[in-house]
């Protein structure tokens, strides 16, 4: 589609259940911006940004690479990534979709660009950890956050193909959701890759890459992702991962989180995962300095106190036994729903 452009609608497109045009999406957004709760002025600004003469639209990232930083996107590399995900995810015109995440990020912008270029009739909702609480319609597609997943467990089966993203899925949640007949998957992106440029099954082990995306591993083991169509450079992440092939891999941890005790390397997430289940609160593992080790290894749980037997971590590598375990009352979040370890330990 070489003249497929940002002032397109395709004509399947709906909105809350009506044809829109670019012009009422624009009266729309006026009317957002000046009325509209919070939810809906975001999405107001969008689509007056998404009409407006210029071929970028500019937003801060979530710092998934690094420090948070303005950066501009380009329409024509949205729609390109609107179409990936059509033709991974075999969304045809007049599909239905939800879209119950804010509009201030980037995974709510692509839900909104992929309906208006892909022709889908779109619900948009007020974006709660519960979206589909008073909700009985049946959707073909939708994207959440592993919360609002974990809280719309008994109405899942309303979604065909259900995308989540935004922060790391939990093993716990993965097993509950095993079962369903929707087809779950988790997603791997960020605002520079302007969303996924991968997606598994959640019964899957490995990412596979969306069409025109390829991907390689530099020399410290981390992703580097090339999109021709965003951008010419290579983004380069600070994921470490396992190449299966050229089009599929399997995220390992941050190499950020990588604790070196003594000289071993720790991948904090590999930990956590062998931990899931058996310790009921949310936790997670970090390096803190140590005069002996450079670093050593610690568990730190969110809630009140508790004691834990002798020989409760005997399951665990030699290296991988908490050195100690530190209890917070409270863990620390962006506006995902990503856990700020750092932060959660001040």
């Amino acid at each position: 589609m070489p003249n497929l452009t940002h002032k397109n609608v395709h004509n399947y497109f709906k909105l809350n259940g009506y044809h829109l045009n670019a012009a009422d999406l624009c009266r729309i957004g006026y009317s957002f911006i000046k009325e509209g709760d919070v939810y809906e002025r975001a999405i107001g600004e969008f689509f007056l940004d998404w009409f407006d003469h210029k071929d970028y639209i500019e937003m801060t990232t979530s710092g998934t690479t690094g420090l948070p930083k303005l950066v501009r996107l380009e329409k024509q590399a949205m729609i390109q990534s609107a179409l990936a995900t059509g033709d991974f995810f075999g969304l045809e015109p007049g599909n239905k979709a939800l879209l119950c995440l804010p509009t201030q990020f980037i995974a709510g912008k692509m839900m909104l660009v992929r309906s208006l270029i892909l022709g889908l009739e779109l619900d948009v909702v007020v974006p709660t950890t519960e979206p589909l609480a008073y909700n009985n319609k049946q959707y073909d597609f939708g994207a959440m956050v592993p919360l609002q997943v974990q809280n719309s467990l008994e109405k899942l089966t309303n979604i065909k193909k259900l995308i989540i993203g935004g922060a790391k899925t939990d093993s716990d949640l993965i097993e509950k959701l095993l079962p369903f007949k929707t087809e779950i998957y988790e997603t791997y992106g960020m605002t520079e890759t302007i969303t996924h440029i991968a997606a598994k099954r959640v019964s899957e082990n490995a990412f596979t890459i969306l069409p025109n995306v390829k991907i390689e591993k530099d020399d410290r083991g981390c992703l580097v992702i090339y999109v021709a169509a965003i951008s010419e450079e290579p983004i380069v992440t600070n994921d470490l991962v396992d190449l299966i092939n050229e089009n599929q891999f399997v995220f390992l941890g941050r190499i950020d989180n990588v604790i070196n005790s003594g000289g071993v390397k720790l991948i904090p997430e590999q930990i956590e995962a062998k931990l899931t289940g058996k310790i009921n609160n949310r936790f997670f593992v970090t390096g803190v300095p140590d005069t002996v080790l450079g670093e050593k290894l610690i568990l730190v749980i969110e809630g009140e106190k508790y004691d834990f037997s002798e020989d409760f971590f005997d399951f665990l590598g030699k290296f991988e036994k908490p050195k100690e375990i530190v209890f917070v009352p409270k863990f620390k979040e962006n506006e995902n729903g990503k856990l700020l370890r750092k932060s959660s330990l001040v």
